[in-house]
């Protein structure tokens, strides 16, 4: 059952403590991450960014970034903060001869959330999304809508003054980012979905066209063998889910039917989620929190469209 609820995300920002910045410098910074990420870097315009996916060799996630190239040879990649360490010593083993340097830049930016009427100073709301303004040294990122709430990811050196308006909680952000139907990537979930199963083809993570990265195969298999067979879905619960939990349907302890990815308490009441779920339990629903005796997950809509598979 699709149950269609009103969200009212305010106006707003907010400075977004869970995440950090990797950096990547030196003449060889893309060819770098063209080599390692989903997303194609070498084709990035002045007026893009990526959302990226780090992938094992079995094609399994173990980081998700949205990717700034700040100016020649230095790129910005913002991730959760609790993956970033490990995810910084992976990524640098594959540098060997390249001429690049990864660092953790976190303590080197301010990120900020800016939501509705906070966006206009910094970049149009009806930009596409992962459109990027350049403001002198700030870079500001075009996000998934929460719903109809337009929002963006302000990027910028320490030191730059920041961006003015109504202070929004980072819970209330939080709770966006799951409502945007877009995933994040954090430690309970590292190497838990290939990108399809967090719909990445579908919201700009994946670009089937460029070259080699660490488990491309398994990641093109999935999808052009029209093999999908789990995907991300939004949904409701009373229950307080937790990132890693499972997700069964009424009535069977035996197989699960998904996990938690992302939730957040709504201001209805209630949690909001994102879950990943064999498509199959999702359309035939009576989907339980933890057991099959667990809260009850009422799935909603979508709030973009899903590729189809090729």
């Amino acid at each position: 059952m699709i149950i269609h609820r009103m969200t009212h995300l305010p106006d707003g920002i907010t400075p977004l403590t869970h995440l950090g910045v990797i950096r990547v410098q030196g003449d060889d910074a893309i060819k770098f991450l063209q080599g390692q990420l989903t997303q194609d870097f070498a084709l990035v315009t002045g007026s893009q960014a990526r959302l990226a996916a780090f992938c094992s060799a079995k094609g399994r996630m173990q980081a998700s970034f949205i990717g700034v190239v700040a100016g020649p040879g230095d790129v910005l990649l913002v991730c959760s903060r609790d993956i970033l360490a490990p995810t910084l010593k992976r990524l640098s083993m594959f540098v060997m001869r390249a001429k690049a340097k990864l660092s953790d830049a976190t303590a080197e930016f301010k990120l900020i959330g800016l939501a509705g009427a906070a966006l206009v100073p910094w970049i149009a709301a009806d930009t596409a999304p992962w459109s990027r303004a350049a403001v002198g040294a700030v870079n500001i990122v075009r996000l998934y809508d929460a719903d109809t709430q337009p929002r963006a990811l302000w990027i910028a050196p320490a030191a730059e003054p920041e961006p003015q308006g109504a202070e929004l909680s980072l819970a209330l952000w939080q709770w966006g980012e799951v409502r945007s139907g877009v995933a994040t990537i954090t430690a309970p979930i590292v190497e838990a979905f290939v990108p399809q199963m967090l719909n990445y083809e579908s919201v700009g993570g994946v670009n089937f066209k460029k070259g080699c990265y660490p488990g491309q195969e398994v990641v093109a298999r999935s999808q052009f063998r029209g093999t999908l067979k789990r995907r991300a879905y939004i949904g409701h619960t009373q229950g307080e889910p937790v990132v890693g939990q499972e997700v069964f349907q009424s009535g069977d302890d035996e197989q699960p039917a998904g996990i938690v990815v992302q939730a957040a308490a709504a201001p209805q009441g209630g949690f909001d989620a994102i879950l990943s779920l064999q498509t199959a339990a999702a359309e035939a629903g009576n989907l339980r929190l933890g057991s099959s005796a667990g809260a009850e997950l009422h799935l909603q809509a979508l709030p973009y469209a899903l590729l189809d598979d090729i």
